[in-house]
């Protein structure tokens, strides 16, 4: 259906007064003030494309899962869809997230060290890297090619504020050297070079990390803050924040490597893959092994022994609410 701007800003209008009680410059300036609010709109427009997604190119049936539950939530049931074939009496459970925001500067990857051994631990996730020659030549190559102020400007390590002002060197050591440079630096003029590198670097690479991380309650059956792996069947990733568009991969939780804490968990952080940019900005996508582009090789993971029993599934109808008000 072919819908003209007019309209759009018309439903728009009357959605935000009388949601919020004010008008679309007001909520314009409101959202961009607010990151967290931001996030939010973000996530809600990632489990839309991820709905569109399932019932227009894969034909499945979707239907959005409860938040807040009448009574205790069943412990299969943490996802944010039930889905199942057309014609299937049978229903999964989908768990939308999204890649992690800061992973390169978790890892340090702003410093050439931390960037070459990253690439080389990871490099079974790396396209072009050839297994049957040397793998560190060839990251050190890359990095030369593609990361030159790694041999000038960049050359010295950088470090955080706090860990500046409270490193206490005893011997003359290449870190004491960086850091006794940093120490003329303030915190905004430090983040700001962090900041520099790290777009530097994500011009050429970026990594997909996935980002776990749950409530510990005692109705939840958790014995550590990472959903446990029959929570739901499939987990999708939009890796927007590092691609070029919203773009899903999926993987059956049970094919996940586990948390070495409890084997019935998941573990916080998987390294999926990278993106290496390219000059048009689409870039080179890499995915890890146990990740996948078309739903469809993990449907047929799936048996009717992970089916979902319909008696215990609490559907949100919001949506159709809002749908009939507009």
């Amino acid at each position: 259906m072919i819908t003209s701007k007019s309209s759009i800003i018309d439903r728009l209008s009357r959605f935000v007064q009388r949601v919020f009680r004010t008008t679309l410059d007001v909520f314009f300036e409101a959202l961009k003030l607010s990151p967290n609010a931001q996030g939010y709109v973000s996530g809600s427009i990632t489990e839309l494309l991820l709905k569109r997604k399932m019932e227009q190119e894969y034909g499945l049936e979707v239907l959005r899962i409860r938040e807040k539950w009448e009574g205790k939530k069943h412990r299969n049931h943490h996802g944010d869809f039930y889905f199942r074939k057309r014609n299937s009496r049978c229903w999964y459970v989908m768990e939308s997230k999204g890649v992690k925001s800061n992973s390169e500067k978790w890892h340090r990857l702003y410093n050439r060290g931390n960037l070459k051994n990253f690439m080389i631990t990871h490099a079974d996730n790396i396209p072009w890297i050839n297994s049957r020659e040397n793998v560190e030549t060839q990251v050190t190559q890359w990095i030369e090619n593609n990361l030159p102020r790694f041999q000038g400007e960049y050359a010295s390590n950088l470090y955080e504020y706090d860990e500046v002002q409270k490193y206490k060197p005893k011997r003359d050591t290449e870190k004491a050297r960086a850091i006794a440079i940093l120490r003329q630096y303030s915190r905004e003029q430090i983040n700001q070079m962090i900041d520099d590198r790290l777009a530097y670097i994500m011009s050429r690479v970026r990594v997909l990390e996935t980002h776990f991380v749950s409530g510990t309650s005692e109705s939840s059956e958790r014995t550590q803050a990472t959903p446990r792996k029959d929570e739901f069947n499939i987990v999708a990733v939009d890796i927007v924040l590092r691609y070029h568009e919203h773009k899903f991969v999926f993987a059956n939780p049970q094919n996940l490597e586990s948390s070495s804490e409890d084997s019935d968990h998941l573990q916080q952080n998987y390294i999926m893959g990278f993106v290496f940019p390219a000059e048009t900005g689409t870039g080179n996508l890499s995915i890890a092994e146990d990740w996948y582009h078309d739903l469809r090789e993990i449907l047929e993971t799936l048996t009717s022994d992970d089916c979902v029993a319909e008696k215990d599934m609490q559907v949100d109808r919001r949506y159709e609410i809002t749908q009939e008000e507009d």
